[in-house]
């Protein structure tokens, strides 16, 4: 039995990424390769 496939919802247009040069990132950017996220918050 085939497992029906899931796609990830893209990241949305409100954070504001660090790190990045400004650029924002999407999930297709990542496409085939390993991806970790780290949630965190700093205030």
């Amino acid at each position: 039995m085939d497992s029906p496939s899931v796609r990830a919802p893209d990241f949305p247009d409100t954070p504001d990424w660090i790190h990045t040069g400004g650029r924002r990132l999407r999930l297709a950017d990542f496409r085939g390769k390993l991806l970790l996220l780290d949630f965190w918050t700093y205030g």
